[in-house]
């Protein structure tokens, strides 16, 4: 811990122990919005679908990949990835040539993961790859494996992998009880590996960065580039300051928030979550019959009615059950037309869900959310730009809502927008989503990777576009 300790101080970090957290990463400086507070390599990782070549195994990118020819399961980009990640796919090289096709269907991204960990820790220890005091076996080994809280099934289920892992690799001295330990600390340490617009692209352990802590108001975000994990400040941190991301969907009820964070054995006291009953109210209550007002029902079990907390008008129980049930009924038909892949019936069934639910939920209701955040993945589908730009709009305010000013999901949701509106030749609206996108998304993702740079160019253009016009329009007049 004490090498770790002078190597993150030359980045103005420490680690602390904090009451009733454990370890924490504390700033010894004051970091700014869009600041990189640290990075880091994974330790291990494993693309999500290796078995199908999505992306190269060694840097995550998706173009021109090519498949190893000797155990015919791992992909590459180019013959520069295949030689910086070659000492340690030789050996894993080896051992899934000699495995059945039986026990090839058998690797799932989790086991192939632990497999290139154990590899990796062998490597260091024999010296081939090297070390240092943030890139090293002693960092895994500190992580929390919370063993004694999970419940006998899942130990089962991780001795079962650990077992395979010992199949796979004959030739390494596997300790299957330390095995067993490492996929328990897996499931709550690792972090998914997603691209620049956070769609998944894989899993990675990075022990370092396991030790920020998470908050639902979180001062920091945590983004990739490829398998490289970047924290960066969203808002002032202080010297002293604890630095903390968010390691699950923010955009929810205190209730699920909790209840997914149960795989990580602790529960969240953060502000948000001890404070916000009337935001919970919103997100999944039923709103006040009358439309004038903006108050949520209560139920009220003496009268079997659900009252409105802010005017207090009655609403039937009885009349909210049935449409209830309705809803379900309209939500189940719609979701086995999107299974079937038929967007032109499914937008059509979504948009009678979307009617039912504005008159039961508040227009920021999570549900009216997911409802309306499919149909814009169906208007696109479609290309049915219009449609799409729509729905993208009434996303827009409810993310302001749910997301703190500076969030990479706001930011995005604000590129859709400007990408529709630039299709639909709407420039100057484009050229507000797109500044929008680039103050938020600048700050994310930082401003040097090739998705913010094609942000940005595509915001120079809209803004070189809406000048043309505007001067075309004054010649005019």
């Amino acid at each position: 811990m004490e090498a770790l300790r002078r190597a993150l101080s030359d980045r103005c970090l420490t680690v602390s122990w904090l009451p009733g957290k454990g370890r924490g990463l504390v700033a010894t400086r004051d970091f700014f919005p869009g600041d990189a507070i640290i990075n880091e390599d994974a330790y291990a990782s494993s693309p999500s679908k290796s078995s199908t070549g999505s992306v190269c195994d060694g840097c995550f990118a998706s173009a021109k990949l090519k498949k190893c020819s000797g155990c015919r399961m791992v992909w590459y980009c180019g013959s520069a990835c295949q030689k910086s990640e070659w000492k340690l796919h030789q050996l894993e090289c080896r051992a899934l040539a000699m495995l059945s096709d039986d026990r090839k269907k058998m690797l799932t991204p989790t086991i192939k993961l632990v497999v290139r960990l154990v590899l990796r820790r062998k490597l260091q220890n024999d010296w081939v790859i090297p070390t240092t005091e943030t890139d090293n076996y002693d960092l895994v080994d500190a992580l929390v494996s919370h063993m004694s809280s999970l419940e006998e099934k899942q130990l089962v289920l991780y001795a079962q992998m650990a077992n395979l892992v010992k199949v796979v690799l004959p030739f390494v001295e596997i300790d299957l009880k330390e095995m067993t330990e490492i996929f328990s600390k897996l499931s709550c340490n690792a972090h998914t590996i997603c691209d620049s617009e956070l769609r998944p692209l894989g899993t990675g352990l990075y022990p370092v960065i396991s030790i920020i802590n998470h908050s639902c108001v979180p001062n920091s975000v945590l983004v990739f580039e490829g398998q490289n994990a970047f924290v960066r400040a969203v808002e002032r941190i202080h010297k002293g300051e604890e630095v903390v991301i968010s390691y699950i969907e923010t955009a929810a009820t205190s209730k699920t928030r909790q209840n997914d964070l149960r795989q990580y054995f602790f529960t969240c006291s953060c502000l948000r979550c001890s404070q916000d009953l009337k935001e919970d109210a919103i997100l999944e209550g039923f709103k006040c019959v009358d439309y004038t007002c903006d108050g949520f029902l209560l139920p009220c079990v003496e009268k079997k009615t659900f009252t409105c907390h802010r005017c207090g008008t009655d609403w039937d129980e009885h009349k909210i059950k049935n449409l209830i049930s309705e809803l379900e009924q309209m939500c189940g038909k719609a979701t086995a037309s999107l299974s079937a892949g038929n967007p032109s019936e499914t937008s059509l069934l979504y948009r009678n869900v979307e009617q039912l639910e504005l008159k039961l939920y508040h227009c920021d209701s999570i549900k009216l959310l997911r409802t309306r955040e499919t149909l814009l993945k169906i208007y696109m589908e479609l290309n049915d730009w219009r449609g799409a730009l729509r729905y993208c709009k009434l996303t827009i305010p409810v993310y302001q809502r749910l997301y703190q000013s500076i969030h990479p999901m706001l930011g995005l949701q604000h590129y859709t927008c400007g990408k529709l509106e630039w299709l639909l030749e709407e420039t100057e609206d484009a050229l507000k989503s797109f500044t929008a996108a680039v103050d938020i998304l600048g700050i994310t993702h930082g401003t040097s990777t090739p998705f913010i740079k094609e942000l940005i160019s595509r915001a120079d253009e809209a803004r070189a576009e809406a000048a043309y016009k505007q001067s075309n329009e004054d010649s005019k007049s």
